[in-house]
């Protein structure tokens, strides 16, 4: 097991030099926090996810975050971590999880990319009777096939992602005619495909769906789907590829023409960004999974965050460190609302997740509201956009850039995402 634990300073320190200290300021709050580390989805997610929450926390220890998160720690108590690499498939993941519980002895796990990961360990930690935080991955059937009473998810799912570029199309007058897909041939592609061309279904009434691709996840190689692609010709391609295989499919496709022929959308794709560069082709809409990095909404909050995050790395935060962060945020406000209802002293388990369920709380990507799943699954707002290589500044840019309130791009409590786009969006506040 790779475990990585980090002690914090200031607890050392005061215990090294037997200084006296109040009850409360002596306790601490342990952390397991599992992402990949290594693999294919370690450069763009996993390692800039922990980078994201390993600043915020310094900022939290120290009470440096900007209000109303600037008390120390949560609720006073210096936050702990244990950082376990995600890598190694869905069984390993169960175990590692059991670990972290029972001989590390962490309060609360915040964890997973992976949505096979997500579906793995979410029924062990209700089982263990111990809280788990998922923080990233995207499949909606966590709260809508299951339900749980110390599982939450701190982000939108993926159908968010998937009803907005199908919304932006139509608003921004993108020709869809014919449609084409690419995705990845396990949970979190099967669920993008499938409500991206349902939501198609009612804003493009009568378009045709052509290719419809499902490499396997870490494929690498596209030269077959490509000239699939290519050959196809459709109007619109969509894809929910992320990480390295999309990388490698834009690296690959650009090249061949794909982007001219056809209107490329994709569900995920800031992240590779600043690493791509100028081979970004010009044009692309693109979504983030949530109004973050280029597409985050101006706030001191979203100033303070960049500001720390591009100081310690020399590079923009993107999606997977804004959604790290906005778990531990939301997390701080829950443990300090159940400390103090449980007169200053630490919470338990049950009282923090009560504190969690249905609540609200600021990020750097806007409000978020934990208003499904019987308030264990939250939605946000997003924002979509087009890309352009900007040679002045050297970086890829974001052009008609339009928002979408959480409102309009989430189904509504009690309604499984699928259902609610084939019924026509039912109760969607879009003004």
């Amino acid at each position: 097991m790779t475990v990585f634990r980090r002690a914090s300073c200031a607890a050392v320190l005061a215990l090294a030099f037997g200084m006296s200290q109040p009850a409360q300021a002596q306790e601490t709050f342990k952390v397991g926090i599992v992402t990949f580390l290594s693999g294919q989805a370690a450069e763009s997610f996993g390692v800039p996810a922990w980078n994201g929450g390993k600043v915020v926390i310094e900022a939290l220890n120290k009470g440096e975050a900007p209000a109303p998160y600037d008390k120390v720690g949560f609720g006073g108590m210096t936050i702990e971590t244990v950082v376990v690499d995600e890598a190694g498939g869905a069984t390993k993941q169960v175990q590692e999880l059991r670990n972290l519980y029972q001989r590390e002895n962490v309060d609360v796990v915040i964890g997973y990319v992976s949505s096979g990961d997500c579906l793995a360990v979410a029924p062990a930690a209700e089982e263990l009777k111990r809280l788990l935080i998922l923080y990233d991955c995207g499949t909606p059937r966590i709260f809508e096939d299951g339900k749980y009473e110390y599982v939450f998810r701190t982000a939108s799912h993926a159908t968010m992602d998937n009803v907005a570029l199908a919304r932006y199309m139509k608003t921004q007058g993108v020709k869809a005619g014919t449609v084409s897909a690419i995705n990845q041939d396990y949970a979190w592609g099967h669920d993008s495909r499938n409500d991206f061309l349902a939501a198609m279904e009612q804003l493009y009434p009568g378009f045709k769906a052509e290719a419809d691709l499902l490499p396997k996840f870490g494929a690498g190689q596209y030269g077959t789907e490509i000239s699939a692609l290519v050959r196809q010709g459709s109007d619109v391609v969509h894809s929910s590829l992320w990480g390295g295989d999309l990388q490698a499919f834009i690296l690959q496709a650009g090249p061949r023409g794909l982007f001219k022929r056809s209107q490329v959308v994709l569900s995920a794709a800031d992240h590779v960004l600043p690493s791509l560069g100028d081979k970004m082709p010009d044009g692309t809409i693109i979504g983030a999974r949530g109004a973050y990095g280029l597409l985050a909404p101006k706030s001191d909050l979203n100033d303070w965050f960049w500001k720390v995050y591009q100081d310690a790395y020399d590079v923009y935060p993107v999606q997977a460190p804004y959604r790290m962060v906005q778990a531990i945020l939301g997390l701080k406000v829950a443990v300090e609302k159940a400390m103090a209802e449980n007169g200053g002293t630490k919470p338990t388990k049950e009282q923090i997740a009560a504190a969690l369920k249905g609540s609200e709380w600021h990020s750097p990507a806007g409000t978020i509201r934990m208003a499904l799943g019987d308030g264990h699954q939250a939605i946000q707002q997003t924002a979509i956009g087009r890309t352009r290589f900007d040679e002045g500044r050297k970086m890829v840019v974001l052009d008609d850039i339009q928002n979408f309130k959480a409102e309009c791009v989430n189904p509504p409590p009690g309604q499984k995402s699928i259902e609610w786009i084939k019924a026509g969006f039912p109760g969607a506040q879009c003004d």
